[in-house]
């Protein structure tokens, strides 16, 4: 049996903080996303010189490997997908930058940019853990925790870009500053950061969230408490989220969902324990691992095309 013929060919590119991750993508005639192709990885400069290295790495990456017929951008901070804007991005440090029309007259070819979590759960959705939900939360615990909100199907971004921000919902009043100065926020408790930071200040000793998981699951008493701890934060900001939104699949990826069952076993029980007249949802485990968001990037710059 022939393979299907290609009808178009995509580029996603997932700006890091500290990497930027890239893969082709074909699509066929019947709309299917091929396998990634021709993955490639790059550092990213920490200031405002990343727009020029992520076009650089762009016009090399086509070079190499053939045209496209559009780009795909993920990337970090506060992101105006509709305009195309960078609104402000900590690493790197952009503020107000038109990226995808710089990028579109770089490149010379159709842009469509994106935030990073938000094309990560869009991708989860159309072909990794939520493909059978129309309702879902997709919540990214990594250096910060993020999230995207879909509805009846359709991602919801929010009149200003910024739902489904549920690491900055308090789950602990008056507790450790965070970086958008509100204090208790659920990035403080539970991302790979706050993970991290707990356990240093509990121990003395610094340590990984990865390294304080292992050490929770050896028996570690120390790692144990920083770990419940973020495991109750979560709980207790799912409850808000399911109680508002009536969710049907909760969708945990990022580099401290790498845990695994370590993480989502005790999940499920405390956030069914906390529920009383609400439905608790299902709670899975990503599909697409860090690779998210690099094929959002590229389902991002499909919808756009199917949309011209």
């Amino acid at each position: 049996m022939s393979a299907a013929p290609v009808f178009l060919r995509l580029l996603g590119i997932d700006v890091g903080g500290t990497t930027m991750k890239a893969a082709f993508r074909t699509v066929d005639a019947a709309g299917a996303l091929g396998r990634p192709e021709h993955a490639a990885r790059t550092a990213t400069p920490p200031d405002e010189s990343a727009a020029d290295a992520l076009g650089a790495f762009a016009e090399q990456l086509i070079a190499a490997h053939g045209p496209v017929d559009a780009v795909g951008l993920a990337i970090p901070g506060i992101v105006d997908d509709t305009a195309g804007i960078a609104e402000f991005s900590v690493a790197p440090t952009w503020t107000g930058l038109p990226l995808r029309e710089l990028m579109a007259r770089r490149l010379g070819t159709p842009v469509a940019l994106g935030h990073d979590v938000r094309l990560g759960g869009l991708a989860e959705g159309r072909i990794g853990a939520a493909v059978d939900s129309r309702d879902y939360l997709f919540l990214a615990l990594g250096t910060g925790v993020g999230g995207m909100l879909c509805l009846d199907g359709r991602p919801r971004l929010g009149p200003h870009h910024r739902a489904a921000e549920l690491g900055h919902v308090i789950v602990e009043p008056g507790g450790a500053a965070c970086g958008c100065g509100q204090r208790g926020c659920l990035e403080t408790i539970a991302s790979a950061t706050g993970i991290s930071r707990l356990y240093q200040g509990a121990a003395g000793v610094p340590a990984s969230a990865r390294e304080v998981a292992a050490l929770a699951a050896a028996g570690d008493e120390q790692a144990a408490s920083v770990w419940s701890h973020a495991v109750d934060a979560l709980a207790v900001a799912l409850l808000i989220a399911v109680t508002v939104l009536d969710l049907e699949l909760v969708v945990v990826g990022g580099g401290v969902a790498e845990a695994g069952e370590q993480l989502l076993g005790p999940l499920r029980e405390r956030l069914t324990a906390r529920c009383t007249f609400q439905r608790p949802p299902r709670l899975v485990g990503a599909a697409l691992g860090d690779e998210a968001a690099v094929a959002g990037a590229a389902l991002h710059a499909l919808d756009l095309l199917a949309s011209a």
